[in-house]
């Protein structure tokens, strides 16, 4: 799991880490905190790892000076709990023990209820929309997926000199020991050079053993349905599909559309795109940046497109080449729901408005929440 560490950058003002404070916790935030507003003299937003809304806790500022905008802090102390609160499962969650999970004191249920909280959130102030926001467990092979555990099958460690293995600390590049990751799969493997072979609803798929796959056991079935559902793809029809990995979308739309149809994949990696090639040989594989491509290629109509770009979104130049090809649907995977409504409220500029929308708890204990988006124009005359 990939962490941010915070920037360098010159001190604005006096320092107040290590400060306590206490406080009520506000709402949930976008990235695994809470928000807590400080009354004067500090006057101060601070964002808050280890809370949750509702709760009354001492709070310990990690991040912060007197010219900052906005603090970051660990909950040190709770002191009056939301009944939400739980143990956490693994000994090493904790403020300042492993930053990998944001969400393991709170119980199973109510971290998916926190998800969507975010997703409608975002929704709300990015895109102007008032969606209900539902966020959906995702089974997976070993019964400890149900408890938010055991799902993560590819995880990287720190590897001590000793033999033993660590993970970082929150936005920090100190390790801390462990003995063992509650979220890691009883199989998970590190990244290592060469290729594995994945199987998903029975095809099988190649995949680089460095390379993007999502990580949740039950995530590629789940994501195939949830996009074939939205699509809704028929024989004949032509897809465009858009930061299309390993080709596991591809597959199945060639599957849908038949000998009749055509499916287009573009995809940035080029190792990514040669998989696909080799997965979906029906398919007409395209290596390169997807909006270089569209600006050069591809421009003809299109029926159906899936979008799953990095974290980052697809943003405008992408989300406009695509409308240019008058799709009369749209399946947007988003892994970040911030990228996700900033780009839906692009498409609603060109009259493709948001008409469902799926949130899958593929990471549980984490911030982290995919959403399937169907995306589809307001009059259908207009191809």
């Amino acid at each position: 799991m990939g962490h941010r560490h915070p920037r360098t950058r010159k001190p604005r003002g006096r320092s107040r880490v290590g400060e306590r404070f206490e406080a009520e916790v506000g709402p949930v935030a976008h990235g695994g905190h809470c928000v807590v507003r400080l009354p004067e003299p500090e006057s101060r937003v601070v964002f808050v790892r280890h809370a949750i809304p509702g709760e009354r806790v001492v709070l310990e500022v990690t991040e912060g000076t007197d010219g900052d905008r906005f603090w970051r802090a660990d909950a040190v102390e709770v002191l009056a709990a939301s009944p939400d609160r739980v143990v956490p499962p693994c000994p090493f969650a904790g403020p300042g023990l492993c930053g990998g999970c944001d969400f393991q004191h709170v119980r199973l249920g109510r971290q998916r209820e926190l998800k969507a909280d975010v997703v409608r959130e975002q929704l709300s102030r990015l895109a102007g929309l008032d969606v209900a926001v539902t966020v959906e467990g995702v089974p997976g092979d070993v019964p400890e997926v149900e408890l938010g555990l055991r799902w993560r099958t590819r995880q990287q460690y720190v590897h001590l000199a000793d033999g033993g293995i660590g993970m970082r600390r929150h936005r920090s590049r100190d390790v801390i020991r462990i003995d063992d990751c509650r979220i890691a799969h009883p199989d998970a493997r590190e990244p290592a050079p060469g290729t594995v072979v994945e199987e998903v609803d029975g095809r099988r798929f190649e995949v680089a053993a460095d390379g993007f796959w999502q990580v949740h056991p039950g995530a590629p079935q789940t994501l195939v349905g949830a996009v074939l559902d939205a699509l809704r793809p028929q024989p004949g029809e032509t897809c465009l599909d858009l930061y299309a990995g390993v080709g596991l979308f591809s597959r199945f739309l060639a599957d849908a559309v038949g000998e009749s149809g055509r499916v287009v994949a573009v995809e940035g990696d080029r190792q990514a795109s040669a998989l696909s090639a080799l997965n979906v040989s029906t398919a007409d594989v395209r290596a390169g940046d997807v909006g270089e491509v569209l600006a050069t290629a591809y421009d003809d109509p299109f029926d159906l497109v899936v979008l799953d770009p990095p974290r980052e979104g697809a943003r405008r130049p992408v989300v406009e080449q695509v409308v240019a090809r008058r799709p009369r649907a749209v399946a947007y995977v988003a892994c970040d729901p911030a990228a996700l409504a900033r780009d839906v409220g692009i498409f609603a500029e060109h009259g493709y408005l948001l008409r469902s929308l799926r949130a899958l708890d593929l990471f549980p204990m984490t911030h982290h929440v995919e959403c399937v988006a169907l995306l589809e124009k307001t009059d259908p005359d207009l191809r």
